[in-house]
């Protein structure tokens, strides 16, 4: 096992027991939602945002604020958990599995799965919020929650998903085509790694540069998927390949081809490494993972 894998299965287990530590205990009347609450986050996954949060303050040195960075972490797992749960329902994609388990709704039923969703978005808050009592800098924890919520609702997440869902069975244009990868995937990475900076402490003119970094590697990752959908070995990447082209759905591959998706891959990639170099600042873990994730054939 390389270096970097190594280290890789490291802070994904670190990240790990990082979050279990946030999850709500199974009991009361209501325990049937946090079963469901905690199955669905320990459904397994890359932890790709808290570890990009966790790796951006390592960059920053952490300032002082390794605490309040953990009780993030755990609060964007559960809100990118949540839009996976609802992804999963039938009047979304319908899917009863996800990484070979039952989904969320298919293991305690539609009515639950609805409730999980919606509940670990409000426990993502609550968990965030106490961050306050913890910080010796409320602004940071201030500006830190508003960013996740606003890369979250109507401006982020959510926002891109709705049009998504609204365009379903049409064709694409590319102006609509990259917002919502902008939004629907690039959003919470982008608040991950700002997140990260922000609670550290970081300069402006630094969380500026982490932003443009985080957008340019949520669309590097987003093209790579579509890359893969295609290219992809179905043992490898553990789903089928070919279901944008069956489901008819617009990718950035069917608008401009493949060959194009690889150049813009590359393009984006080795913008965001230059970016991050430009920091003058080391955290070569971060650059390692960055470059895994949007040249990754899983």
């Amino acid at each position: 096992m390389s270096d970097f894998k190594q280290m890789l299965n490291e802070r994904v287990k670190e990240t790990e027991e990082i979050i279990k530590n946030f999850l709500p205990r199974e009991a009361g009347f209501q325990r049937t939602i946090m079963k469901a609450m905690n199955y669905s986050m320990n459904a397994g996954g890359k932890r790709l945002r808290p570890l990009l949060m966790l790796e951006t303050s390592r960059l920053f040195g952490f300032g002082g604020a390794r605490k309040e960075v953990e009780r993030f972490m755990t609060a964007m797992e559960m809100i990118h958990t949540s839009s996976l749960i609802h992804d999963d329902l039938p009047c979304m994609d319908n899917d009863e599995y996800r990484r070979g388990k039952k989904s969320t709704w298919a293991a305690f039923g539609e009515d639950m799965g609805v409730l999980a969703g919606d509940a670990l978005i409000v426990e993502a808050f609550s968990v965030a919020s106490g961050a306050f009592f913890e910080t010796e800098h409320p602004y940071r924890v201030g500006k830190a929650i508003r960013i996740l919520a606003e890369k979250t609702g109507i401006y982020g997440m959510i926002g891109g998903q709705v049009v998504d869902v609204e365009l379903t069975g049409h064709a694409l244009p590319a102006d609509k085509l990259d917002f919502i990868y902008r939004l629907k995937t690039g959003a919470l990475l982008e608040a991950s790694m700002l997140i990260g900076a922000v609670l550290a402490g970081a300069e402006e003119e630094d969380c500026a540069k982490i932003s443009r970094i985080a957008v340019n590697v949520g669309l590097a990752f987003q093209i790579q998927d579509d890359i893969l959908d295609i290219t992809g070995n179905p043992e490898t990447i553990g789903k089928p390949v070919g279901s944008d082209e069956r489901n008819d759905k617009t990718t950035f591959v069917s608008l401009n081809g493949l060959d194009k998706a690889k150049e813009e891959v590359k393009r984006l990639s080795e913008e965001a490494i230059s970016q991050l170099n430009s920091l003058n600042r080391e955290n070569p873990f971060l650059e390692q993972l960055i470059r895994m994730l949007i040249t990754r054939e899983k």
